[in-house]
């Protein structure tokens, strides 16, 4: 999984995602939408990467828009910067 920049390499810090596991209800559209950051294991386990390179803010954000409870939330700290 990803891990955020480095803050002295200069470059953009990544993305902080977060999903309140008391909504997800496991219909897995984060998944389908963005597989390579979000995926269910074993009976209902849902594993994510929290701190995504902020190059992917696209998949994620479509992970978040398809979420039907919308149980995913997404902080960019480089927006602020």
């Amino acid at each position: 999984m990803s891990t955020p920049a480095d803050a002295s390499s200069g470059s953009r810090p990544g993305l902080r995602v977060s999903v309140d596991l008391n909504l997800c209800q496991a219909y897995a559209q984060c998944c389908y939408a963005a597989p390579r950051h979000f995926r269910i294991e074993g009976h209902e386990a849902l594993f994510y990467d929290p701190a995504p390179a902020a190059e992917h803010r696209a998949d994620i954000e479509r992970a978040r828009v398809a979420c039907p409870v919308q149980a995913i939330r997404v902080e960019d700290p480089g927006q602020d910067a």
